[in-house]
């Protein structure tokens, strides 16, 4: 993927409210996680809305006017579009994070007063967010991020690399989910037992972080962030012919 310099126009008004929602952390209440965690969801959705909407000569999709109006009535079909339209871009990302993230805004935007967000879920939604506007528009965002974004950035896009790869394991050993295609190479001598032992550490931790269960703060160490590196070198091993 090539990135630009600076953010194409169509762009800038996802941006803008990405960036606003991540600034608005640099004061911990819970009114401002709130607000933060709002306006994130919101440029999500308009991220996805712009991308589906942009003519052919732009993005080389061709989306009927009907699908675009379909895609764009709620959230769930802009996944969908964005699954559908979109997967190159979004190898390395599970959709059904983003999905989890725009349900826990629905209960801080209409479940009424009093409810708090933790700001750990906060800043890897944001994350999230950043590197779904990096995939779909080809420029990284120039965000005000903090310690735990860039932890969490370095983490995932570690992972990404990591599942590109996976991906192009050859055909022969790729006919299971990824966890049971890592154990037959391991069982067929291509991998090693502490190798897929690591790979099973960092994925369960990838997958904790994008739901919230732990913080990125106490749990990327140095050790994980080395151990994803690690993985990704077997990884791309694997992946040769």
């Amino acid at each position: 993927m090539s990135v630009l310099n600076s953010e194409p126009y169509w762009a800038t008004g996802p941006g803008e409210i990405l960036r606003h929602g991540v600034s608005l952390l640099g004061e911990d209440r819970d009114t401002n996680r709130r607000l933060a965690m709002i306006s994130i969801d919101n440029s999500v959705e308009l991220m996805m809305q712009t991308y589906l909407q942009l003519p052919k000569r732009v993005t080389g999709v061709s989306i009927s006017r009907t699908e675009r109006e379909n895609y764009c009535r709620n959230f769930p079909s802009l996944l969908d579009g964005i699954e559908q339209h979109a997967a190159e871009k979004i190898v390395g990302f599970d959709l059904g994070h983003i999905e989890w993230f725009h349900r826990l805004r629905n209960q801080l935007y209409h479940d009424g007063n009093g409810l708090t967000v933790e700001r750990a879920k906060v800043e890897v939604y944001a994350e999230l967010a950043q590197r779904l506007f990096e995939a779909l528009f080809g420029v990284a965002l120039e965000v005000p991020d903090t310690d735990n974004m860039r932890r969490y950035g370095e983490f995932i896009d570690t992972w990404a690399k990591i599942e590109r790869h996976l991906r192009d394991v050859p055909e022969t050993e790729r006919r299971f989910p990824t966890t049971r295609t890592l154990m037959k190479l391991q069982a067929d001598g291509k991998i090693s037992q502490s190798e897929f032992a690591k790979f099973e550490e960092v994925r369960n931790v990838r997958n904790k972080l994008v739901h919230g269960e732990i913080e990125p703060e106490t749990t990327l160490s140095s050790r994980i962030i080395e151990a994803a590196k690690e993985v990704l070198i077997v990884a791309a091993r694997i992946s040769m012919p």
